[in-house]
């Protein structure tokens, strides 16, 4: 068996290899990814394997986004740590989610449901990744409508409708409007960002730095690699490219 770990924690990877290998040392890990991005990256590419692990809460964004951009048909076990009433609420999905810190009985028994259903050819996968996504509350919540920004000893209050974009440098997130291209600096990774707070119809995420909203968009030019290049209505010096695997994902959206 040909298997890829999808998991941006490197002790975690590592303890997972070395319970797949007291396991079963013929399984082979043939790939290990730490994100969406490369993720979603290979599989476009490639579908030798058979069976994936995959953490939910990647370096760069929740792991459902990668099912946005790929078409998955392998079975997959999900790693979480996410409460175990959680996880029972999963199994009726057909699928294993393993508790971390994992265990290895746990994972003995995700690998013998895995050989029984190949060997009975059932159902693994669900075909809505969405519900699994609602399980957890990541889903059908309302979205922000405003965000609280400090100016020296002052709180203020911007609208998220007035937002041209967001981008992050290093840790620290900041957004610019699109009235008046003041930025501000704002107490969200851009994975909350994206994930939870923003309205998936008016916000997408070109890449790793930047997220931007649709009404702030003025044109797209082609770009080297079969990416697009972003220009805006505010004024930046910041080049935005829409990387590779996201853009045929960005068009569906800009069309919808």
């Amino acid at each position: 068996m040909k298997a890829i770990i999808i998991e941006d924690e490197s002790l975690a990877r590592e303890r997972l290899r070395d319970l797949i290998n007291r396991y079963d040392r013929n399984i082979q890990i043939i790939e290990e990814f730490d994100s969406v991005e490369d993720s979603v990256a290979y599989l476009l590419e490639n579908d030798s394997f058979d069976l994936l692990f995959m953490d939910i809460q990647l370096s760069d964004g929740l792991s459902f986004e990668i099912f946005n951009h790929v078409e998955i048909v392998k079975p997959i076990i999900f790693t979480t740590a996410y409460e175990e009433y959680s996880i029972q609420a999963f199994k009726v999905n057909s699928i294993d989610y393993l508790l971390k810190p994992i265990d290895y009985e746990d994972l003995k028994k995700s690998l013998i449901k895995y050989d029984r259903i190949i060997q009975s050819r059932d159902q693994f996968i669900p075909n809505d990744y969405s519900q699994i996504a609602k399980i957890l509350g990541m889903a059908n919540k309302p979205y922000k409508k405003r965000f609280l920004v400090k100016l020296g000893s002052k709180i203020q209050f911007k609208e998220a409708s007035r937002i041209a974009y967001l981008y992050a440098e290093g840790k620290i997130v900041y957004m610019v409007l699109n009235d008046d291209n003041k930025k501000f600096l704002i107490d969200h990774t851009l994975e909350e960002l994206e994930g939870f707070l923003l309205d998936p119809s008016d916000f997408f995420r070109i890449n790793r730095k930047f997220i931007v909203r649709i009404d702030a968009i003025k044109e797209l030019k082609n770009h080297l690699n079969n990416r697009l290049k972003v220009f805006l209505h505010v004024d930046s010096d910041m080049e935005m490219i829409v990387s590779r695997e996201k853009v045929s994902s960005f068009k569906k959206w800009l069309n919808q």
